[in-house]
């Protein structure tokens, strides 16, 4: 009997239960993962920093190579201003990153294939960059729901509009990255049923899938790290410099 390809995306506990105020704490496979993912950051960044070489290594070119590249893309997006929170967006990319490559590795565990995951960064950034612009620009910052140039007799309908897509923000945030990456492990695991249940001389098709996919799955767990970090630099310019 095959296996259930949503077997993979289920939370088991290890060790004991525990619990505070009614409130489950206990270590799960979630959060292994996320601890291995966070271990294997710090790593990397400390090997990649720990020799400053003119002529850079393999980790300390990578290192610098996603330094860079997250410089830029704040620096394109939010401007000057927001470079104070680069070591933010820097962590955001590169935790993500790492999450969702570790779950390309058989026997792993997706942490971003959970809503509840993406959902809680979604809402932290959302709720951060929204104290983030009243404490900046006070009551100004509701100019964001009124668009400059539209007519009076269209200006009701299109705040209520622009309202209805900031508090959207958190949702489509969350749900974009969960989605994506629960739907290419899904597929890669029904395309390795089919090699496993065909065997090799009728499994030649399915498995020839199951590689495009993977190599399709890895470009796409770097794609959402990188539009989950663009989108929260692109909120973060609206909230730094009220461009609307």
């Amino acid at each position: 009997m095959a296996a259930n390809p949503m077997d993979q995306f289920k939370v088991h506990k290890i060790g004991p239960q525990i619990e505070i105020s009614g409130i489950d704490l206990s270590f799960t496979n979630a959060s292994l993962f996320m601890a291995i993912s966070a271990l294997l950051i710090a790593i990397t960044l400390m090997l990649g920093t720990r020799e400053k070489r003119i002529v850079p290594g393999k980790i300390q070119l990578i290192s610098e190579m996603i330094y860079n590249f997250i410089s830029k893309m704040i620096g394109d997006t939010a401007g000057k201003k927001a470079k104070p929170y680069f070591p933010f967006i820097f962590s955001l990319f590169i935790f993500i990153l790492f999450c969702n490559m570790i779950g390309m590795l058989p026997y792993s565990f997706t942490v971003t294939s959970h809503i509840i995951v993406t959902l809680t960064f979604a809402l932290f950034i959302f709720i951060s960059v929204t104290i983030l612009g009243f404490v900046i620009h006070g009551f100004k910052y509701l100019k964001i729901f009124v668009p400059s140039g539209v007519p009076l007799i269209l200006l009701p309908i299109i705040s209520v509009i622009e309202i209805i897509s900031y508090l959207s923000r958190p949702v489509s945030l969350s749900v974009r990255l969960f989605a994506n990456m629960m739907a290419g492990h899904t597929m890669l695991k029904v395309f390795g049923g089919f090699v496993v249940s065909l065997g090799l001389i009728g499994g030649w098709l399915p498995l020839s899938f199951s590689v495009a996919l993977t190599g399709l799955e890895i470009l796409v767990a770097f794609l959402q790290a990188y539009v989950f970090a663009i989108l929260t630099c692109i909120y973060l310019n609206d909230a730094l410099n009220l461009h609307h």
